[in-house]
Parts: C-alpha cells; structure tokens; sequence
C-alpha cells in the first residue's frame, strides 16, 4: 500500500467534501461577520471575542488544508469481491479457542469505526489480515505483550 494515500470509500470521500465546502463557505463567512463584529467593538488586544474567533479561524483554515490534502490524494475503494482479503473487503474472524466471531470492514484509517466493525488496513489486525483467505490463521501481539490468535472464517 502507498502511505500516502488515502483509502475512502465513496459516502466518506463525498462527505469530508460536503465538509471542505461547508467550511470554505458557510463558516468562513460565519467567523469573518464575527471579526467584524469584535473589531467594532474597539480594542483588540483586550477583546475575548475577537481572541476566540481569530482562535476559531485558525482551527477552520488548518482543517480546510487538512481536507484538501486528503482528498487530493484519496483513492476511492470500492467493496471488494475476492477471495483475498484487502481494503475494502468485509470478513468474519474466529478467535482461536472460542466460538466468538467478529465481523469487520477493512477501510483506510478516516473511516476507522471499531463499534461498526471499521478497521483500518494500517491497525495491527488489519494489517496481518491483508491478502489472506478463508481459513488462514493470523497471531496479533496485544499491546500487554499477549497473543491473539484468529481464524478467518469467511471474505466477502
């Protein structure tokens, strides 16, 4: 994998979009009528107001750039039909010595969701999942110094 793409699936990519076109419009002007504002206001140096949207316009310009980048190099994936696994494919895993099953989703890490079963293809189980097929085995070592081991049940 190139690490300087982004992996997005298509509702992702169209909304970190419609959030790019929301900030360069919509709050830019909301925070620019509020610099007015403050600066009619007198003083600057001792204005709250005017602190707190020059604060605000900062954080709104650094994710606008944040976005642009992203989405200047994101590839849109698509669900993937193989019998490997890679960004894309939604696969069950059986933990060894259980019945537990989990399913999960391989995604680039914008879209990472553990409560949706997201996984990045960048996290420690997603990345020993990748190109692996049913019935493989794969050993994560846990942040304790453990092992899990998982069994791939099925790549869809």
């Amino acid at each position: 994998m190139e690490s300087d793409k982004h992996y997005l699936s298509q509702e992702k990519f169209n909304a970190l979009k419609q959030e790019l076109d929301i900030l360069k419009t919509d709050k830019r002007r909301e925070i620019a009528g509020r610099l007015e504002f403050a600066k009619s206001m007198g003083d600057l140096s001792e204005n709250a107001e005017y602190q707190t949207a020059r604060e605000e316009q900062a954080d709104v310009e650094e994710r606008i750039n944040e976005l642009e980048s992203i989405l200047k190099v994101s590839e849109i994936i698509a669900d993937r039909h193989s019998s490997s696994i890679g960004i894309g494919s939604t696969l069950v895993v059986r933990k060894e010595g259980s019945n537990e099953e989990n399913k999960y989703r391989v995604v680039g890490p914008e879209e990472v969701n553990p409560a949706t079963g997201q996984i990045s293809y960048l996290s420690p189980l997603g990345a020993s999942l990748l190109n692996k097929k049913k019935g493989d085995k794969v050993t994560i070592k846990t942040p304790a110094g453990g092992e899990i081991a998982y069994r791939v049940v099925k790549v869809s």
